[in-house]
């Protein structure tokens, strides 16, 4: 075994290596961009070299710079993590040119797997099952409209590079064909450098089911029994379980077979997963083989009982697998949730700033926190929103999901919005709790799962009003700095302005002569009073004692609670004295970011939801469409252009 790691990657996978290989007695090397010097696998490894500025491309992909960081601290292993250089056969190669190990699969089982049309060839030889669909080489657009009409419609465009639901459009006219293939080789070829793309026929209610393969360099490989991936949005995955529910002993068996069957057909070695489409007549297709570790790899662990990177570690330095086939069992059932710093009720955009509160549940070994960020920490625009992976276990599947509905209740996160309550409402669905899962589940229940914001509860805002009141610094060796509202002959009064999203919300706060406080809100008085610690409210509501976080900013009171988080708005009149209403209409970025297209002329006439204008940021697409119809007056940005959140876009005026 080698005795200096250096992880080429940042974030949670870098703090999750790192701790496995701490607990193995290894030395760890972090690399970091500028945006990251003060990241925390950083703070966590025992060495960390600065290798670029904030952009991957200019550190975290930066091939010569990794191998330097290496060479410097005398790292003799790299491991990859996931995304970045995980599934680059050049980095690997070239790892193997300055004698450093590289903790993955040979190069060859890298390209090999590397483009899933060549991918999906070589398992048709090996007889591993595909979607029909067209594989070719040949890109030509009138092409590949060919040969989805003679698929037949719905059907299912994807990057052949690449993964995690870019590059990826499902077509359900063949009028839309060539905006779709357009809008799919466009994000391959950003995200992948390929804007190669196969069409696929559309399945209409499969579940993803995906094989952890593992292999070492004397021939032994086997499976690690299955996860379900089914629940996704926009084809990334929400939720992962394993074992999946419901699954017949024989389609595990077949599955993991042709998953070992797959990964012996490129000689592979070391941790993939081998990833399958299951139709509701039990037939299962090939998708695609993920030659590195999987993000959601802990469910894995949890049933088995295994450490999958201490294995990475100990296959790379040329050990055999420690267990065989028949060693291998399944104890339990665990699920893994991400949380994400976006928005679910704006489209799921993702979200940026400094996360102003976390505080999430941690329980071993029922509960498991994989996170690559602490209270204070910034989320970029320049790596993926993730703040951490919720995973719990437990004897069977449905005290699993009772508890993940309970460990979702007690996350605390305040900063930006997230998806915290988009989670919860997914872990207490009846068709979750049932297990009715398929690739289908979000869109179905996206009306139960993204209901319309409630108006903020007399209870929410009494809890925000005290929790103003009582967190204001007090001085008791002053008399005359007290802020408590006493008066000498009658009972103070103070007025609060609260905003709830665009709803103003005035609130009166009376400090009662014998103590407490009446909080008047629009639903009537809440006698209200409690003590606030360190954020930690307890409050006397009326008859009733209720517990929150309380976390207060200067233009924000967070009032976060199991299952029911709350942020308010602070209104300063003062701020906003003598402001005058905004002049013309005009489209602002919704985030900071690139412009990737422009898709329309200045003095164009639009209609309402016309595409105009696709931004990239945090690796995703996002297009700015008409709000209503009208006139395009002025486009200042063409494409390639960085632009800041708020900047005004596209000049447009309403018809």
């Amino acid at each position: 075994m080698f005795d200096t790691l250096l992880i080429a990657n940042r974030g949670e996978i870098a703090c999750r290596v790192i701790r496995t290989a701490r607990r193995l007695g290894l030395r760890t090397v972090a690399v970091h961009s500028d945006a990251d010097a003060g990241a925390r696998h950083v703070a966590e490894a025992d060495a960390a070299v600065r290798i670029g500025p904030a952009p991957a491309r200019e550190s975290y992909l930066r091939i010569d710079a990794i191998l330097a960081a290496a060479k410097a601290t005398g790292a003799q292993a790299v491991h990859p993590g996931y995304g970045f250089l995980s599934e680059n056969a050049e980095f690997a190669e070239a790892c193997a040119r300055a004698g450093i190990t590289f903790v993955g699969p040979p190069p060859a089982a890298i390209r090999a797997m590397g483009g899933k049309s060549e991918a999906k060839a070589l398992m048709a030889a090996a007889g591993v099952p595909l979607v029909p669909g067209y594989h070719e080489a040949d890109q030509d657009p009138a092409k590949l409209a060919a040969e989805a009409a003679a698929i037949g419609f719905p059907v299912l465009i994807k990057a052949s590079a690449g993964g995690g639901g870019k590059g990826m459009r499902v077509v359900e006219r063949a009028e839309d064909f060539a905006a779709q293939l357009a809008g799919a080789q466009r994000e391959a070829a950003s995200s992948f450098g390929n804007d190669r793309v196969l069409v696929e026929r559309y399945l209409a209610k499969p579940r993803h089911v995906e094989i952890q393969v593992f292999a070492d360099g004397h021939g032994n490989c086997v499976y690690l029994f299955e996860r379900d991936c089914s629940i996704q949005r926009r084809h990334q995955k929400v939720v992962e379980e394993a074992p999946a529910p419901g699954l017949d002993p024989a389609i595990r068996k077949a599955m993991g077979e042709a998953a070992v069957a797959a990964a012996q057909a490129i000689g592979y070695v070391g941790a993939g997963t081998v990833e399958f489409l299951l139709d509701t007549d039990g037939r299962f297709y090939f998708m695609e083989m993920n030659t590195r570790l999987q993000v959601e790899h802990p469910v894995t662990e949890a049933i088995t009982g295994l450490d999958l990177v201490e294995w990475q570690l100990l296959v790379a330095a040329g050990g055999t697998l420690p267990l065989g086939q028949d060693d291998l069992a399944i104890n339990g059932a665990a699920i893994e949730v991400r949380l994400y710093a976006e928005d679910p009720q704006a489209g799921f955009l993702p979200q940026t700033g400094r996360l102003a509160h976390l505080a999430l549940p941690e329980a071993p070994p029922h509960v498991r926190i994989d996170s690559g960020v602490r209270p204070g920490d910034a989320i970029s625009i320049h790596y993926d929103p993730m703040i951490a992976k919720l995973i719990v276990w437990d004897v069977d599947r449905p005290a699993a999901v009772r508890r993940l509905a309970r460990a979702l209740d007690q996350a605390r996160i305040t900063g930006f919005a997230t998806n915290l309550d988009f989670l919860r409402a997914i872990a207490r669905h009846p068709a979750f709790a049932a297990a009715e899962l398929d690739t289908g589940f979000i869109a179905r229940h996206v009306a139960e799962l993204l209901p319309p914001p409630a108006p903020a509860s007399s209870e929410d805002i009494a809890l925000a009003a005290l929790g103003l009141v009582l967190g204001r610094p007090r001085a008791p060796a002053n008399p005359w700095a007290l802020a408590d509202g006493w008066r000498m002959n009658d009972e103070a009064v103070e007025m609060l302005r609260l905003a709830d999203r665009e709803a103003e919300i005035p609130v009166s706060v009376r400090y009662r002569r014998h103590g407490g406080l009446s909080i008047g809100t629009p639903d009537g008085p809440v006698e209200a009073g409690g003590t606030l610690v360190d954020g930690a409210l307890t409050a006397r509501l009326g008859d009733r004692t209720v517990r929150a976080t309380i976390v207060v900013s200067a233009e924000r009171v967070a009032v976060l609670r199991d299952g029911a988080d709350r942020v308010f708005g602070i209104i300063d009149p003062l701020a906003h004295a003598g402001e005058e209403a905004g002049g013309g209409s005009r489209l602002t970025a919704p985030m900071p970011g690139r412009v990737i297209a422009v898709l329309v002329e200045a003095g164009a006439k639009v209609t309402k939801g016309q595409p105009l204008i696709v931004l990239e940021a945090m690796k995703m697409e996002h297009t700015v469409a008409a709000p209503a119809d009208g006139t395009v007056t002025s486009l200042p940005f063409a494409a390639g252009d960085q632009v800041d959140e708020g900047v005004a876009l596209i000049g447009f005026e309403a018809a």
